[in-house]
């Protein structure tokens, strides 16, 4: 799995619009052609808050100098976005962060190769529930919402396969 770099590409996966989302949580997906290449040329500017990214822009941003396109295609792309609004301190951010790369890389293989994603946080958790930045009851419902997040995406997106279904049935997954 690639990850997201730039504001730029964030800004475009956000603009694609909302794939699944839980009560902490949204993923949004791009979904990039096939055909692209780190040649083609980007075609729109991305300068400000409400930028229209023509096709051929956008494809431009995931495209990896170097690389045979059919390699660098055949990974999807993701970015985390926890801001501070919703958790203020770092190292439940880390925290956030480190559970949305993992959980994503389980879910990886089952996800549409041609895509670019961005798990985003959008509520913040109960302090009172969760009285430690880095506990392990907040690790483990983050864990629990991102595998209902992902196992949703994976429903909807057609994507799910014989081991799909295994991460589906388990214990905290939403069917």
């Amino acid at each position: 799995m690639q990850r997201l770099k730039t504001r730029a590409q964030f800004q475009a996966v956000m603009a694609a619009g909302v794939c699944a989302r839980t009560p902490h949580f949204v993923l949004h997906r791009l979904v990039l052609e096939t055909t692209a290449t780190a040649a083609e040329p980007a075609t729109a500017s991305l300068s400000g808050p409400d930028v229209a990214l023509t096709q051929p822009a956008s494809q431009a941003l995931f495209a990896v100098v170097g690389a045979p396109s059919r390699q660098a295609q055949a990974q999807p792309w993701l970015g985390p976005l926890v801001p501070k609004r919703w958790a203020k301190r770092s190292v439940t951010r880390h925290l956030l962060r480190r559970q949305i790369y993992a959980v994503a890389q389980d879910f990886a293989a089952q996800l549409p190769p041609n895509g670019a994603y961005v798990v985003r946080l959008r509520a913040a958790f109960d302090p009172k529930r969760f009285v430690s930045a880095s506990s392990e009851p907040l690790r483990q419902a983050v864990r629990s919402e991102l595998q209902q997040l992902f196992g949703y995406a994976v429903r909807k997106l057609g994507g799910a396969g014989p081991a799909a279904t295994a991460n589906l049935a388990a214990p905290g997954v939403l069917a």
